[in-house]
């Protein structure tokens, strides 16, 4: 009888991360991650404890090209290139923006560019309780535009129902100007208010 190949944690989070692409969290499960790896479930149980570490090891892998260290600019220049190198990272595997809420803390990946954030946020003489509310105020839009972007994108039929609305004129007006407006100009515009809020946070 052949003896069992031998995966490494990479390549089970890879595996993962196809069944996310493919069937979404609902259909992430352990057994469909084994049966993508050509192996029975129990047999999964011999790279990972449990279904949350190979979530973990997911954002891990997805973040794993994002590029931490920022450009030599000024801060606030520096903070959205680690927004949107983080937003790209996520963009191209979306179903993966819930995991990263989840296992920001897990992920290392996740914490290195959390480190990379307020790094920068340091050198520019934020103070540990301003880095604390930067933090959060950034990772909040970051993540929470990959979801709007996924679920109720500017350019999707949402916006047209909303656009059609005879009840609420200015939310339709509105609803018909954000047609023409592409999700990279969204995200910059939003992240561009954000760090002008952050100037002014004492």
């Amino acid at each position: 009888m052949p003896r069992p190949r031998s995966l490494s944690l990479t390549d089970v989070a890879t595996a993962a991360l196809a069944v996310i692409d493919r069937d979404g969290l609902a259909g992430f499960a352990m057994r469909a991650v084994a049966v993508e790896l050509g192996m029975g479930t129990m047999s999964l149980y011999r790279y990972v404890s449990d279904r949350a570490q190979l979530e973990a090891l997911v954002v891990d892998l997805v973040l794993a090209d994002v590029e931490m260290t920022p450009p030599r600019s000024t801060w606030q220049r520096q903070l959205t290139a680690l927004a949107t190198r983080m937003r790209n990272a996520i963009a191209a595997h979306p179903e993966v923006g819930s995991l990263l809420v989840i296992h920001r803390q897990s992920s290392v990946n996740s914490l290195r560019w959390g480190e990379s954030v307020v790094t920068v946020m340091a050198d520019a003489g934020f103070s540990p309780a301003r880095r604390v509310v930067a933090l959060r105020c950034l990772m909040g839009y970051v993540i929470g535009s990959m979801q709007l972007d996924h679920h109720g994108p500017l350019a999707g039929t949402g916006t047209d129902v909303i656009a059609a609305q005879g009840n609420f004129p200015v939310l339709a007006e509105t609803a018909r100007h954000g047609r023409r407006m592409s999700a990279e100009e969204e995200f910059r515009r939003g992240l561009d208010v954000v760090l002008r809020g952050l100037s002014d946070e004492p």
